[in-house]
């Protein structure tokens, strides 16, 4: 609600505005900012800007993906390509498309829920012409689907719904399984009127003419998954392989490089008049027993207790400890 103003208050506000200490522009100014963004309840925008713009990358990968299953299975040329992401309410997605078209229910784990592929009535005619033997250019004419047109329709989309899973491969595995054929979209009922749908449109070049198909994803199915629908995170993914790549290839070449291991019987004093006076057979003291263990000394830094002892002809010793630096400087 607006704020009201008293009697003295506008009587200040006018006074001011005819000495000039108060400029009416800026009072537009600060109105203007005041202003607040329309919103509508009935129809939430659930899908940010990022998961819209991840939804189209992944899509117009998949538009080219399935030019080429098409152009393979109908023997001609056809261009698919992606037209539009958007965001509307599942009753908006209904009422769009045609009474009478193929809305195929496919599940998409690990993406929960149901959605909805929907191929054009005219996209349906023009591939069962072509596949029967026609040239796909003529004229069609609405009309109710056979058992026949259903069954060879359904084929063509499990193909293009299976396509999904190498659209899908640089975010998550996917594996799409469809659950049924509807030709009357009135009679599914798989989600509230006002549920938020990511409309995904594709115009469809054959021949002479251009169709649409759509994929209808419910806000429901990715809601578990929207933090992966962020392009950030896509690359943020690539970039971690790569990290770990480097450094598997940096622990290779660590490996092969030569460091120098010293077992460390003991430690002692002497003065160097005593230095210079040892001869052959002296004897010399250190700070350790003979049964005690010895330091492993790697690049003069201490690493290892060990028990000295012979390997074959040769010395060696066997490792009994790992040294921990950080209690010991805690000590």
């Amino acid at each position: 609600m607006a704020e009201v103003l008293s009697q003295s208050e506008i009587d200040a506000l006018l006074s001011a505005l005819s000495s000039g200490e108060i400029v009416a522009d800026d009072l537009e100014k600060d109105e203007e900012k005041q202003k607040v963004k329309v919103y509508d309840f009935r129809s939430p925008q659930k899908f940010s800007k990022d998961h819209i713009r991840t939804l189209e990358l992944i899509h117009d990968n998949y538009a080219r993906i399935i030019t080429n299953y098409l152009t393979a299975q109908m023997r001609t040329n056809v261009k698919v390509k992606i037209e539009s992401v958007e965001q509307i309410t599942y009753e908006e997605f209904i009422h769009s498309i045609p009474s009478q078209t193929i809305l195929t229910v496919f599940k998409m784990p690990p993406l929960s829920g149901s959605i909805l592929f929907e191929t054009n009535p005219q996209f349906v005619f023009q591939v069962l012409d072509i596949l029967l033997g026609g040239d796909g250019n003529r004229a069609f004419k609405s009309r109710e689907f056979s058992d026949i047109d259903k069954n060879i329709i359904t084929q063509i989309n499990q193909g293009l719904i299976s396509s999904l899973t190498l659209a899908w491969e640089d975010i998550m595995h996917v594996e799409p399984e469809i659950e049924g054929v509807e030709t009357n979209p009135a009679l599914n009922q798989t989600l509230a009127p006002n549920e938020p749908v990511a409309l995904i449109t594709f115009s469809v070049e054959m021949g002479k003419s251009s169709t649409f198909i759509n994929i209808c994803i419910p806000y429901l199915s990715i809601e578990k998954v929207l933090d992966k629908l962020i392009v950030q995170y896509w690359f943020e993914q690539a970039d971690a392989g790569i990290v770990e790549e480097s450094r598997s290839k940096i622990k290779e070449k660590l490996n092969v490089v030569d460091v120098e291991l010293m077992a460390l019987l003991g430690k002692t004093s002497i003065t160097v008049d005593e230095f210079l006076k040892l001869s052959t057979g002296d004897i010399i003291t250190l700070d350790k027993k003979s049964n005690s263990p010895v330091t492993v000394v790697i690049d003069d830094k201490e690493y290892f207790y060990g028990i000295p002892g012979t390997v074959g002809k040769n010395l060696g010793v066997s490792v009994l400890d790992i040294i921990d630096k950080d209690v010991e400087s805690y000590e």
